[in-house]
């Protein structure tokens, strides 16, 4: 059932953002002539609670879809960095938490067609205020504080609209017993 490459050829390479184009072999040996991959590092985002009970969540502009959109934590895994080291890290840079407990609920590509990456979902529990931000050059968060019956409104009324983030609170909501 897998394609062969036949051969690859990079149209763009870049730390976030590398395409290639791809020729392949089908098991019927029918050639593809052009399949276009763009390689992105694995991600993680995380379902983050408080220890009073709240979700963090964090507003942010988007350029790509030109909105401030509410979203999870969360962000790229580094070469050589675990799916959990790297959640903790981008927890403390972006909301100053650190968390009594880490766990994986899931794992899904968000593109395969195109994508060959995968985000690592996650649900953090104890979440403690004990540093502040530090954010990339790039990045201007605003941590916000919301219930669980809040979150589950915005899930419902699809106000929650980055598709990773909306998998990732489907799976710790699931995992807590809250849905």
């Amino acid at each position: 059932m897998k394609w062969k490459t036949l051969s690859s050829k990079y149209i763009s390479r870049h730390k976030y953002f590398t395409a290639r184009v791809d020729k392949c072999e089908a098991p019927d040996e029918k050639i593809i002539e052009e399949y276009f991959v763009v390689e992105l590092p694995a991600t993680a985002c995380v379902l983050a609670c408080t220890e009073e009970g709240n979700v963090l969540m964090v507003k942010q502009y988007r350029h790509p879809v030109e909105e401030i959109l509410l979203e999870l934590p969360g962000g790229f895994i580094d070469e050589n960095e675990s799916p959990e080291a790297a959640m903790t890290r981008e927890l403390m840079e972006e909301t100053g938490y650190e968390f009594s407990s880490i766990e994986r609920v899931g794992k899904i590509a968000a593109n395969p067609g195109v994508l060959d990456n995968f985000t690592y979902l996650f649900l953090a529990k104890g979440g403690k205020k004990t540093g502040k931000q530090q954010l990339d050059n790039n990045e201007d968060i605003e941590v916000v504080t919301i219930s669980f019956d809040e979150l589950k409104k915005l899930f419902l009324e699809n106000k929650i609209v980055q598709s990773l983030h909306s998998n990732c609170i489907f799976y710790a909501l699931r995992k807590m017993g809250k849905i």
